[in-house]
């Protein structure tokens, strides 16, 4: 039995502004290793921070995972990408970093390279590089600065001698004249 147009005129569908396509609240990590990579791990839950916190424990297992959310009708958007084995190798970096006595690298530090320490580190040791000539060339100054004044109360000394004897007295016969003048203005 049909709606009579009096009943299909009052019945009115609520506007829903979710999406109401079904599992649409799933999410996915996917994780997969080198040495395994015919044999990923794949993670399906509907909590989300269930599923981070599994997303973060495998990348410190060194995985390369994928965190995606569910777009409906089986199709999955990739929300983040990371590969696990990079990150240890880089934690790793700073740590050799730090017993070598370089400071941390910078929070805000992103390098799209595989390396993502290269060009910090380049500029820490370039850093260091002239750090370490400034301080050579600064012992060099002090050390002439040293010997300048080693030399100069040498000098004191001897001068010291001379002045505290007194003047020897020249008589005006053997007093030393000019060489320059000719003979003929003697």
């Amino acid at each position: 039995m049909s709606p009579t147009p009096k009943q299909a005129r009052t019945h009115r569908r609520p506007a829903r502004p979710t999406d109401r396509t079904k599992n649409v609240t799933q999410w996915r990590v996917e994780a997969s290793w080198n040495h395994h990579p015919d044999n990923p791990v794949v993670i399906r839950t509907s909590d989300r921070k269930r599923a981070r916190k599994a997303f973060r424990d495998l990348l410190g297992k060194g995985a390369y995972v994928i965190f995606q959310e569910h777009a409906g009708w089986d199709r999955w958007r990739t929300v983040d990408e990371q590969n696990g084995a990079d990150l240890l190798a880089e934690r790793d970096a700073e740590q050799q970093l730090a017993a070598a006595g370089h400071p941390r690298t910078p929070d805000d530090y992103r390098l799209d390279a595989v390396d993502r320490h290269r060009s910090w580190l380049a500029r820490m040791e370039a850093r260091a590089e002239v750090e370490q000539q400034l301080a050579e060339q600064a012992e060099r100054e002090r050390a002439e600065v040293d010997a300048r004044r080693r030399r100069l109360a040498a000098e004191a000394t001897r001068n010291a001698r001379a002045l505290m004897s007194p003047p020897a007295i020249v008589r005006p016969e053997n007093r030393q004249r000019a060489r320059h003048i000719t003979g003929a203005q003697r």
